[in-house]
Order: C-alpha cells, then sequence, then structure tokens
C-alpha cells in the first residue's frame, strides 16, 4: 500500500489531483476526516473501529493535522468532550462501535438535541449477549430516534465520499451526522479509493458558548419549550433530504438518499443498506440473467428515511434486514410504515455470513414465492 504521508500526500491535495489509493474503509474515513481538519477529536478503542482513530492519532503526533486528541476512560466520556468542543465552535469527530455506542447513548441524545454539528463514524457490529464482536446493524439503529443523520456506506469510496459530505451537512443543518460502514468486510478489507480534496467551508453552526459568556444552554424547560424543541428537530432532520440530494454531487455522486440498481423495469424490487448490499447486486446480476426481472432499492440513509423513494416502489418487495425488533427487521417497519406492503427476511445477525450464494437462493425464493416473513438461520 502507498505511504500517504509527507510528499505524495501534500502534492496531491495542494494541486488538487486525484490520488488512487488501497486502503480499507477504516482508513478511507480516517483519510476524509484529515482532509476536513476537525480541531478536536476524541475516542476510547473498541473493535473493529479503533483503526479509525488510531490512524488520526498517527496524524496528530506527526503533524499532518493540527487537532487535539482526546484519549478518555469510556465512550461516553468521548462523546461528553465533543459535546462540549462543538459547544464551544470547534470542527470535531469521534469513531465507535457496538457497546461503546450503546456506552455514549445518553451522550447521543444531548449533542442532538443541543442541534450541535458532528461526525461520528459507526463500525457496525452485534451487541451482546452472547458476546460477538462480528458484523451486523444492531448498534447503528440504535440512533434512528435520537436525532441523528445516519447514513450507511456499501464501500470504501463511499466511506470515503460520504464522511466528507458528513462535516457539510451537519454544519449546514446543525445536526449531528453518522456514518455507518459494516465491521470486518469493510472495516479491514482494502479497496482501491480515489481520494481528493473537496475544500470544505470554513466550520459553521448555530451558536456557541464561550467560557466567559453570559449564557446557558439546555436548561430545564416545560413541556411546550421541549415538545417544540424536539418537533423543530425532527422537522429539520426530514428536510435535511433536500441539503444531502443537493450536494450530492459534490460529494461522490452516489444517488442521494439512495441507490437504484436495476430497478427500472423490475417486477421484484429488494430493500437494503449496508457493505453487504455488492453481493446482493451480484445475485440480482445472476437472477437478470436467468430473466427475472429484480432491482435493487439500496438506503443509503437510514435517517432521513427516503419515504418517497419507497413509495415508488412497484411489484413484489422484499426487506433484507440486518438487524432486528421482535421478529420483525428494523428496515421491514420502517418500510411498511411508508404503506408498502413487504414481505421481510432478518439475516446477518452476528457475523452469519450472507454472500452472493445465498442472496442468490433468498432472492429466488422471494421471486418464486416461497418466502414470508421470517429468519435466515
Amino acid at each position: 500500500m502507498w505511504d500517504l504521508q509527507g510528499d505524495l500526500q501534500t502534492e496531491g491535495y495542494r494541486n488538487g489531483s486525484r490520488i488512487r489509493v488501497l486502503l480499507t474503509s477504516n482508513e478511507a474515513i480516517a483519510e476524509a476526516v484529515r482532509i476536513a481538519r476537525p480541531e478536536v477529536i476524541a475516542a476510547y478503542p473498541i473493535t473493529p473501529q479503533s483503526p479509525i482513530v488510531e490512524r488520526l492519532a498517527n496524524m496528530i503526533a506527526r503533524g499532518e493535522l493540527n487537532a487535539s486528541f482526546v484519549r478518555v476512560e469510556s465512550e461516553h466520556s468521548a462523546m461528553a468532550v465533543i459535546h462540549g468542543a462543538a459547544t464551544a465552535g470547534a470542527r470535531v469527530f469521534t469513531a465507535t462501535s457496538s457497546h461503546g455506542l450503546a456506552y455514549m447513548y445518553e451522550m447521543c441524545w444531548w449533542i442532538a438535541g443541543s442541534r450541535l454539528p458532528a461526525v461520528m463514524a459507526v463500525v457496525t457490529r452485534s451487541i451482546g449477549a452472547p458476546w460477538n464482536i462480528h458484523g451486523d446493524h444492531t448498534d447503528i439503529v440504535l440512533l434512528r430516534d435520537a436525532g441523528w443523520i445516519i447514513g450507511m456506506a456499501e464501500n470504501a469510496q463511499e466511506a470515503f465520499d460520504m464522511t466528507l459530505q458528513a462535516f457539510y451537512v451537519s454544519e449546514e443543518v446543525n445536526i449531528p451526522f453518522a456514518v455507518g460502514i459494516d465491521a470486518f468486510t469493510m472495516s479491514h478489507t482494502a479497496e482501491v479509493v480515489e481520494l481528493w480534496n473537496p475544500r470544505l467551508p470554513e466550520r459553521k453552526q448555530a451558536y456557541r458558548v464561550l467560557p466567559m459568556d453570559k449564557f446557558a444552554v439546555n436548561a430545564v424547560t416545560m413541556g411546550k419549550a421541549r415538545m417544540k424543541a424536539r418537533y423543530d428537530l425532527a422537522l429539520d432532520l426530514e428536510n435535511s433530504a433536500n441539503v444531502i440530494e443537493r450536494t450530492d454531487k459534490d460529494f461522490g455522486n452516489h444517488g442521494g438518499l439512495v441507490e437504484k440498481y436495476r430497478l427500472e423495469d423490475a417486477d421484484y424490487a429488494v430493500v437494503m443498506m449496508g457493505g453487504w448490499c455488492g453481493d446482493a447486486k451480484d445475485a440480482i446480476d445472476a437472477l437478470r440473467e436467468e430473466g427475472y426481472k429484480i432491482g435493487l432499492l439500496r438506503l443509503r440513509f437510514l435517517r432521513p428515511f427516503p419515504k418517497k423513494a419507497v413509495k415508488e416502489l412497484g411489484g413484489d418487495v422484499l426487506v433484507v434486514d440486518r438487524s432486528n425488533s421482535d421478529l420483525r427487521g428494523v428496515l421491514g417497519i420502517e418500510v411498511s410504515a411508508c404503506g408498502i406492503e413487504a414481505r421481510n427476511l432478518v439475516a446477518g445477525i452476528g457475523g452469519v455470513d450472507v454472500g452472493v450464494e445465498e442472496f442468490y437462493k433468498i432472492f429466488k425464493k422471494f421471486v418464486d414465492n416461497k418466502i414470508d416473513l421470517g429468519w435466515y438461520l
């Protein structure tokens, strides 16, 4: 792998050229964060997220990134640190996985409710018990009601581009932004990534509080004030879709809230999100060669939820989930809430391997009308 430090890095970004390098998604996110120039990074190590902040710590130590790296005693403290730094007007970043996200969950609500821009990478991993370090989406879906923008990348290039977009969008709408990638299959697997510098504007936010200011934030509020704040956040989160769609072409041109894969003439539509969508596409290609008109609606964002794109789906719909709420999948519930009658399958929990062959079998049963609500065990 190329060494991105030193002259190569400086020359590549200063003259506006693009550099193609072999990177894991963890490394791609770290490179995007370096380009975004955050002033405060706080993190606690947890598998499989640790390489992101390790790489950033090395950049800071070598003088390649002018930022304060705060080594904290827990993930709760990591989010508390960036909450405080963001309140004072600093551009901030953190990263976590699994139990780490669960531990910082309280502070995730505080930073969203405070309407503070922030970016966090979530390398999605199963939450115990039973103990498991492998990939699924049960951690990142915890954020769906907390007031965060939630993106899910499919590959390392998209992880890089989405992280850059996250800083811009978060600061435009004053809402924190989580960038999700699948554990190990993305976080620790290298792909060719085209690095580039979009020259993000300077940090901006709705307000900031400095030590000598006579200003209080998050005082105890009565019911109506609290409800109004929650409504405003929900409304602005919904409207953040406009900013995401408008800026998509500036950050990789990945499709906005969704990617529509072979859906133009499809009689059957599969709805999924995350890195395993690449294998799903290969299975769809194989079925297309056999004459089955099947396509994929890949959700790039869980929040704001792409209701319009889901409502436009025609024909039979199958939602494949990597997280569950009782026997149903979380995405299955979201799709049903849009008025779409969809069959729902929960698969890949705890890192259960679902590759091209498995997706081919699942989708073949779907088009043959032999699959209903269930779990792929």
